[in-house]
């Protein structure tokens, strides 16, 4: 036994299903910024996901807001997205309740290009996220996300945006 009465294969066991989580939530954010809806989808519980994204709505299920990543990030004009987004989420804090069950702490920088309003928005932000096994993957199951700080600036006549997006 070691501290906390766990065994090696216990604690080898929880570190595992740590590193699969932050594995999950990296393939997440990377989902939003590819603009890959179904990757997107494949993140979250298959029925009853608790989302929560403050002024993009609070949710039961992960389709409503599926259809606002498709509303507002696959929008195009002359080919090109409207919307860039980049996630760089860091500094989990995340504890295994239990074989099929976790939660955990993120902190977000978000940045945003926006071309059709032609601004650029930067922000940071919290999410309280619950994880559960399903298929024998881990998938997010909650996800509250809680916005600390934002400033919206103009982009200027001076700055070229160019996209390599699918």
């Amino acid at each position: 036994m070691t501290d906390g009465g766990k065994s090696v294969e216990q604690r080898l066991a929880e570190c595992e299903a740590i590193e699969a989580i932050k594995a999950l939530k990296h393939r997440y954010w990377r989902f939003c910024d590819n603009k890959d809806p179904d990757g997107f989808r494949s993140c979250f519980v298959s029925k009853d996901a608790d989302l929560d994204y403050g002024p993009l709505g609070a949710y039961d299920d992960v389709e409503p807001i599926i259809q606002i990543f498709e509303h507002v990030a696959l929008r195009k004009e002359n080919g090109r997205y409207n919307v860039l987004d980049m996630h760089h989420g860091f500094m989990p804090d995340i504890t295994i309740d239990g074989p099929t069950e976790a939660h955990g702490t993120w902190t977000l920088h978000f940045r945003q290009i926006n071309l059709a309003e032609g601004t650029e928005s930067l922000s940071a932000g919290e999410y309280d996220d619950a994880y559960r096994i399903e298929d024998g993957r881990w998938k997010i199951s909650r996800s509250h996300h809680r916005g600390l700080w934002s400033i919206t600036r103009p982009l200027t006549d001076e700055v070229r945006v160019e996209q390599q997006l699918p």
